[in-house]
């Protein structure tokens, strides 16, 4: 079966947890200065109101990014919505490269001083489509191969663990964690 609508989060660094409001007027130069992407970029959603969720939100035509704090665990998070062509390894590709990209660029601004930092060593994949993945144990295994071999190519082979999130109203979530940590470009480089 073929996964859809990806979503990638880095987990990031607890110190960047104080203030997501500088993230406003970074997203809306990357609207503006379309030149660093061929996304359509449209529009910033301030959610910080919201306890343990969506943060500050980049929307986009094909994909969201998000400096998110959903289940109070803080990353930036790449929500694929249009469907992507390709294998399963394909699809989790991009969407890391995606989301890896938007964690350099936000490590790289000099408006937040070096705040968001990916932690190098949490990520976490949920599949945003409850038809194709719903989150049971036959869903697991049944995708388990994939994600470990995108795993073991992102870690360069390297020791990783993944686990699952069991809860059937939650989306079909892997937890990966590598045993040492790797900063976002080495990750970006290793997926080529």
């Amino acid at each position: 079966m073929e996964l859809q609508h990806i979503n990638v989060k880095l987990l990031v660094e607890e110190a960047a947890a104080a203030n997501l409001e500088p993230l406003i007027p970074v997203f809306h130069g990357w609207i503006e200065n379309r030149a660093k992407s061929d996304e359509l970029l449209i529009d910033v959603a301030d959610y910080t109101h919201v306890p343990a969720g969506p943060g500050i939100v980049l929307i986009g035509h094909d994909g969201n990014y998000s400096v998110d704090n959903t289940a109070n665990r803080l990353g930036v998070r790449y929500n694929r919505k249009a469907a992507v062509a390709g294998t399963n390894q394909d699809r989790l590709a991009q969407a890391a490269r995606s989301a890896l990209a938007a964690c350099r660029r936000l490590e790289q601004e000099p408006r937040l001083e070096g705040k968001f930092r990916f932690n190098g060593r949490d990520i976490e994949i949920f599949i945003n489509d409850r038809l194709i993945a719903p989150n049971t144990s036959a869903t697991r295994e049944a995708y388990d191969a994939d994600f470990r071999a995108f795993s073991g190519k992102l870690f360069r082979g390297k020791e990783y663990a993944i686990s699952y999130s069991e809860d059937p109203r939650a989306l079909f979530t892997a937890y990966v964690k590598a045993a040492q940590p790797f900063s976002a470009a080495d990750l970006l480089e290793a997926l080529g």
